[in-house]
């Protein structure tokens, strides 16, 4: 059983890392309104004005997410990611996206699930309702 604990958290803090770096990395792009980003971002119909506050959201739900604690802010992170990969698919598609454009949502929507599912029980909100519950 130690060994399949050890798998899971493996496959919990990669997913995690993973999805860390693919919403801090856009985040920051949007921030400094990389022109690659902005063109895209254009593209999809999106206003100037939108990068800077989704940019945010992204660099602060990646940081969420890592963060020890805070657990409710994860579950409002985590919501938040699926949100905006929810978003980037409908729009993606409503665009006429194909392929890796909109594939690639897909599959970083697999790693939100992935990091969500198996998170240990000291970053859900079930381990906080277990200890309030027995006090």
């Amino acid at each position: 059983m130690g060994e399949a604990r050890t798998w899971t958290n493996l496959v919990y803090w990669v997913s995690t890392g993973l999805t860390a770096a693919l919403f801090a990395a856009p985040g920051f792009a949007l921030l400094t309104r990389n022109p690659h980003f902005v063109a895209d971002m254009t593209r999809l119909g999106y206003p100037a004005y939108f990068l800077p506050f989704l940019g945010i959201w992204k660099i602060l739900g990646a940081i969420v997410i890592v963060a020890p604690g805070t657990r409710y802010l994860k579950e409002w992170a985590y919501a938040g990611m699926i949100f905006d990969i929810s978003g980037a698919i409908v729009s993606r598609a409503a665009i006429g996206d194909r392929g890796p454009e909109l594939i690639l949502p897909f599959v970083i929507a697999g790693f939100v699930a992935l990091s969500w599912t198996l998170r240990p029980d000291g970053r859900r909100l079930s381990a906080t309702a277990r200890v309030l519950s027995s006090t």
